[in-house]
């Protein structure tokens, strides 16, 4: 498996797997093996518990800085050491920086997603958000581990990469370990963005879940709400992102079409519309046909969202590809 599959891998954790790798990394470590390792459903129970184990004090202290912080730290230097500072930013940018994004961007809103559903005060958020921090990532350490993968001195990672490659996320304690599950669903646009119209976009076996339109966090019941979807409903939603994702799902055209929208200009580049929404900025799109046929003799219309502040087709046709609109001038349309 590779380091892209493990970051990305649903379904039961390997449980046997996991704990050897737990055991390895606190011998790697120099530590005594832990009394007991526990299994949560999600981050959102594994963080609970790590709360409570560390408010009764009866797993010792967090051991995150010896088996994780300080073998990263020693392999990073070797590696530095070995390439150069300039020769280990090219192997970086070669090896994790492509997974790097994706992963930061997916840890992030779990650890919001575990503050929103857990935290009840002020108080309890920032107690809860240093919980967190005591958090090794298992699988979605992926990224920064396909980086030491195969060199010289990676054999002190063996237990984080095992642990990685069987499970989610784990709390480090002098006795105690606390384990997650991965989670049961996870559903991405191209650009790795959390992504889903119909269900969870990020789900857990406890029922912990992300909600989220082309990475955006939505509210779970917002989700029923698309499917009936009209023009006028559109309109009168009040909170602006959330507009904007009805948008993107009924579709831009659609909504041209049946909410009686008038083009506002037309050139020889494709027609100008332009939709007006009660505070936000303006949605504004080009019509522009595709001047070669399709295999059936048919014309393929696309839509292009360019900025509010265009005001012609040419010119809005021309800023995607990166152009004035005076430098605009193509052989053929394509």
């Amino acid at each position: 498996m590779t380091w892209r599959q493990v970051a990305a891998a649903t379904g039961a954790a390997d449980r046997g797997a996991a704990e050897r790798g737990v055991r390895l990394a606190y011998r790697l470590a120099g530590l005594p093996e832990p009394e007991r390792v526990i299994w949560a459903d999600s981050p959102r129970a594994g963080a609970a518990l790590a709360a409570q184990l560390a408010a009764e004090g009866t797993a010792g202290p967090s051991v995150r800085e010896a088996v994780r912080t300080r073998p990263w730290a020693a392999a990073r230097e070797r590696l530095v050491d070995r390439t150069g500072p300039a020769g280990w930013a090219e192997h970086w940018t070669l090896t994790a920086a492509p997974l790097w994004d994706t992963t930061a961007m997916l840890t992030e809103r779990i650890r919001t997603g575990v503050v929103e559903a857990l935290a009840g005060s002020p108080e309890e958020e920032q107690a809860l958000r240093l919980v967190l921090l005591d958090a090794v990532l298992g699988q979605h350490d992926a990224a920064w581990l396909t980086a030491f993968e195969g060199h010289h001195g990676a054999e002190a990672l063996d237990g984080i990469a095992a642990v990685a490659r069987a499970a989610g996320w784990w709390w480090p304690y002098e006795k105690t370990v606390v384990v997650c599950e991965r989670p049961v669903e996870l559903h991405r646009d191209e650009a790795g963005r959390l992504d889903r119209g119909d269900g969870p976009a990020l789900a857990f076996p406890d029922g912990f879940a992300l909600h989220a339109w082309r990475g955006m966090p939505i509210p779970a019941e917002f989700l029923g709400r698309l499917a009936g979807l009209t023009p006028e409903l559109i309109r009168e939603e009040e909170n602006a992102e959330l507009r904007r994702v009805m948008l993107e799902h009924y579709g831009y055209e659609r909504y041209l079409r049946e909410s009686g929208a008038e083009p506002v200009q037309r050139d020889e580049a494709g027609v100008l519309w332009r939709i007006e929404l009660e505070g936000d900025e303006p949605t504004v799109m080009v019509e522009v046909v595709n001047s070669t046929p399709e295999p059936d003799g048919t014309y393929r219309t696309y839509w292009l969202r360019v900025p509010p502040r265009t005001r012609t087709a040419r010119e809005g046709v021309a800023w995607t590809f990166g152009l004035e609109a005076a430098a605009y001038a193509p052989e053929k349309e394509t």
